[in-house]
């Protein structure tokens, strides 16, 4: 049996505009993890490079621990391993951009390594769906590209897709955090009838898109009326950052996840340089300070390395 391996997690944006808790994808944005185990000596050790290194700790409660245990436990029948880990992050922390399932796909993928390997990608998905509480983040993590996921008797399914033709996403990360909790309170608990068939169809249209590669009607596709109105007042500048990026050549732009990142899609043709830097310019202008990353789609998923 194997006693080492190193898992590679891409970044995910969920939510993809209008397909709130449902549709995901994968990009080219990536956490490693390296776990090593032993029935030789016990405990967790725990070495954090780059984000998270002064506040992620080495407890149950961390997740790529407490994932890797949760999959181990259940394979191998509680046998007593000590477990080292050490995580290369790039992800920033509470932007939406997919740390938290980075760290959760990490541990259930590694686990199934080294216990064997005896997991399918299913298996997997319920295993990080039960600990991450919903699967629009941990499913493109774990499988690529685009994901539209959907839970049934209590279990997580996803349908991957990926695009007719190949897209860039340039992502706009402010220095500001923004808590899930948060970002989850700021949404009403119903919304009016005509705003879910606007959803709906906008969800509709944009998987649509993806797979015929006609996105001139992105422009539309990508609209919401279910999470985004609610959240703009929690990122400062985001209206304004939106236009920055349609006005430089993006088809459109959208909160990753629960934010606090805004993320434009774009043509692989277009000039994300430019997109890009007028982004950051309009977060600056509302005193924000931000990271820009040209990204790809990953269609990989998680996979040892």
């Amino acid at each position: 049996m194997n006693k080492k391996v190193t898992v590679r997690v891409p970044a995910t944006s969920a939510n993809c505009g209008p397909g709130f808790d449902t549709l995901g994808l994968a990009c080219t944005m990536y956490n490693e993890f390296i776990y090593e185990i032993s029935d030789e000596w016990f405990g967790f050790f725990l070495d954090v490079e780059g984000e998270g290194s002064e506040r992620l700790t080495p407890s149950g409660r961390n997740l790529a621990f407490g994932s890797f245990v949760a999959v181990w436990n259940d394979v191998m029948d509680n046998k007593r391993v000590g477990i080292k880990l050490k995580m290369i992050n790039r992800l920033p922390l509470s932007r939406g951009l997919g740390s938290s399932s980075s760290a959760i796909v990490a541990g259930v993928t590694a686990a199934n390594i080294l216990s064997g390997n005896t997991l399918t990608k299913i298996e997997l998905l319920n295993y990080a769906n039960k600990i991450e509480g919903h699967p629009d983040n941990v499913a493109p993590a774990l499988l690529g590209g685009f994901t539209i996921s959907y839970v049934e008797d209590n279990k997580p399914y996803s349908l991957r897709i990926e695009p007719k033709k190949p897209l860039k996403f340039i992502a706009a990360v402010p220095n500001t955090p923004l808590s899930t909790a948060l970002a989850r309170k700021a949404i009403p608990a119903e919304v009016a009838h005509a705003d879910a068939v606007f959803n709906s169809s906008r969800t509709a249209l944009l998987v649509g898109a993806l797979l015929t590669g006609e996105y001139e009607h992105l422009k539309f596709a990508l609209e919401d009326r279910l999470h985004q109105p609610y959240r703009a007042h929690l990122i400062e500048g985001m209206e304004d950052v939106f236009k920055a990026a349609v006005d430089n050549g993006a088809y459109s732009a959208i909160i990753s996840g629960a934010g606090s990142t805004l993320m434009a899609y774009a043509d692989a043709t277009a000039d994300c340089e430019k997109i890009a830097q007028a982004m950051k310019e309009a977060f600056a202008k509302n005193n924000q300070q931000a990271t820009v990353h040209i990204l790809d789609l990953d269609l990989e998923g998680a996979k040892e390395i």
